[in-house]
């Protein structure tokens, strides 16, 4: 086993923790990274603060991961030492079911391996569970690596291997791009990236919004409407317009009003995940053939195709670069929307 620096946050209640934490010996199949940057996403803080429930501590989340590689197992063709990579919310996955076969990972049939706080081997993590990217190293599959290409900057480029993916995917097999209208419910850290790779689809973009706040920041990201939500005229003027819409966030949303929305055919697609049970009346989804559907992050292969279409067209995501021991105060401002747009942590304070 090797050692690295590390913040962990050691209870449901506790504050973050500078530790050390062991990793595996690199095996023929595995790629060292040294991390340069860690993402922060808001999944980290409902698994630190267990509000998931599950958590098992000492927690280190982070899986917004971007590094330099620093060694390479034997049998590793895929990268070489000093490559500029990448890895998101997943480290293993049986490779064997039909979603794995398919490239979809992320839906393995037995269930995927996160980043952190995902049950392993002993032999694969110390203590018996995954620990995330809020430290100095880490040590992954070669095929959950991925490279991020010299057009984008590591730091810009770590909250895309969540954030990025969870947006890229929906869009992609959904079919947005030119003729289509896309509606991006929410400005935040999820949502400010799926306009920027939206807009660069081709697609015509709309930011649906509580206020009209950051009107101006979805309009330079590449959205050619911007409406607050707040306002009931709002659902009135955009009645049937949208061929997709995306909900990115957790907040319980009167889901009808949004379906009214869709034109015929049209779909809204869950991503953000709210703590009540939505209520939606039928003849909403059937009056003009509607559909409400979800989606996760997208398997690596996409993923990878996702960097290399935001490196191709300048897309990273807006950024507040933290030092580690302001971990803390950055979850308060993501859990009060304080944050423009996402928070990443520089990995050489810790």
């Amino acid at each position: 086993m090797s050692t690295a620096a590390a913040y962990a946050m050691p209870s449901s209640d506790g504050a973050f923790e500078k530790v050390t934490i062991q990793r595996r010996e690199v095996g023929p199949d595995d790629v060292l990274i040294d991390i340069k940057f860690a993402g922060i996403c808001h999944s980290d803080i409902h698994t630190a603060r267990d509000e998931w429930g599950g958590a098992k501590y000492p927690c280190v989340p982070g899986h917004e991961i971007a590094g330099i590689v620093a060694e390479v197992g034997s049998s590793v063709r895929k990268v070489e030492v000093g490559d500029r990579v990448g890895v998101g919310c997943l480290v293993n996955s049986c490779g064997k079911c039909a979603p794995c076969l398919a490239g979809e990972e992320q839906y393995c049939a037995t269930g995927p391996t996160w980043t952190y706080n995902s049950p392993v081997a002993e032999t694969v993590q110390p203590g018996g569970y995954t620990l995330g990217g809020y430290a100095t190293q880490i040590v992954v599959d070669e095929s959950f690596v991925v490279s991020i290409p010299e057009g984008i900057g590591l730091d810009v480029a770590a909250p895309l291997l969540c954030a990025g993916i969870t947006l890229f995917s929906p869009l992609k097999h959904w079919n947005a791009g030119p003729g289509k209208k896309v509606a991006i419910i929410g400005m935040g850290g999820l949502g400010h990236v799926g306009v920027k790779i939206a807009s660069a689809l081709g697609a015509e973009v709309t930011v649906l919004s509580q206020s009209l706040r950051k009107r101006d920041d979805g309009l330079r990201m590449g959205a050619t409407h911007y409406y607050a939500t707040s306002d009931k005229e709002t659902f009135r003027q955009l009645r049937g317009q949208f061929d997709l819409i995306i909900n990115t966030v957790s907040a319980d949303l009167p889901i009808d009003n949004y379906l009214r929305l869709l034109a015929v055919d049209g779909t809204l697609v869950i991503l953000g995940l709210p703590e009540s049970p939505m209520s939606v009346t039928g003849r909403n989804l059937a009056g003009y053939r509607r559909s409400l559907a979800g989606s996760m992050i997208g398997g690596i292969a996409q993923t990878q195709e996702m960097l290399d279409f935001c490196a191709s067209h300048g897309i990273g995501a807006d950024i507040e670069l933290i030092s580690a021991d302001e971990i803390d105060s950055a979850y308060e401002r993501v859990v009060a929307s304080d944050v423009q747009y996402r928070f990443v942590i520089d990995t050489a304070t810790v």
